[in-house]
């Protein structure tokens, strides 16, 4: 861990700031928790981010306890896939293991740095009111619900970035978890394109395919930047819309998920 970088952050909050926080010089913060910190763990020290710089900052904790649900949701689904008798087939355990593993400490992250702020896990229904009824019997179905849970959540961290703009640290810490459920979502996507038997599904989205359309709504977007990229360099449709990602909005997410959560 870069003890000097972690101490440069706190500084730059402190200037984001000013007149919010405590500590106003750098001798100070180090007499205060300088003989500390070489043992705190990084979670312990976005802690002390959130509850310091941004205890007044509503918007850094509401988007913060929108992604833990995401990820309450992706860790109890992960746990109960790879808890289930002969679901997962042996050749992409190891996958499924190590993206619960991930999950768990997305999930141990984000309520570390919450801490007292932090919601309570949900009860789920992972069948969707009966729309997936075998997903823990059928691996088809279970890796389709996957691929459907990763795209969401991409999308939905991509949304959250211009809420957190003000909050630069917290953005940060958000777009690290964001580019690993990113790698998540496009290998769960590989393995549905030989379960499903359907060629047209890679890693990447093209146009707005996808198993659930409300997931994929937009993707199918053609301007970047305010720029219409329609036929640029001669490529086809499909090739621009895969080489851009859109973002879904909380209101989007919350339709999509929000038949998963019972309570």
């Amino acid at each position: 861990m870069d003890i000097f970088k972690i101490i440069d952050d706190f500084q730059r909050i402190d200037g984001d700031a000013a007149g919010r926080l405590e500590y106003a010089t750098r001798r100070h913060f180090m007499s205060k928790i300088g003989s500390k910190l070489a043992t705190v763990a990084v979670p312990t020290v976005f802690a002390s981010i959130v509850n310091k710089a941004f205890a007044q900052s509503a918007t850094a904790i509401e988007v913060l306890n929108y992604a833990l649900t995401l990820e309450y949701l992706e860790d109890e689904f992960y746990k109960a896939g790879n808890a289930a008798a002969n679901l997962i087939p042996a050749s992409d355990k190891a996958i499924f293991t190590q993206i619960g593993k991930h999950e768990t400490q997305h999930v141990a992250f984000l309520v570390k740095a919450l801490g007292a702020q932090a919601i309570k896990k949900p009860t789920f229904d992972f069948q969707y009111g009966g729309a997936f009824g075998d997903v823990f019997t059928n691996y088809k179905t279970f890796v389709t619900v996957s691929s459907a849970l990763e795209d969401t959540g991409v999308r939905a961290y991509k949304g959250q970035a211009t809420a957190l703009k003000a909050d630069p640290q917290i953005l940060e810490y958000a777009l690290q978890v964001h580019s690993v459920e990113a790698r998540h979502a496009a290998v769960v996507r590989r393995l549905a394109a030989t379960v499903t038997a359907n060629p047209a599904m890679k890693g990447w989205i093209t146009g707005k395919e996808g198993a659930v359309p409300a997931i994929y709504a937009g993707e199918e977007n053609m301007t970047q930047g305010g720029v219409n990229l329609k036929g640029l360099a001669s490529k086809s449709d499909a090739a621009v819309t895969e080489a851009f990602d859109e973002p879904l909005t909380k209101a989007a997410v919350l339709a999509i998920a929000g038949p998963f959560i019972k309570a």
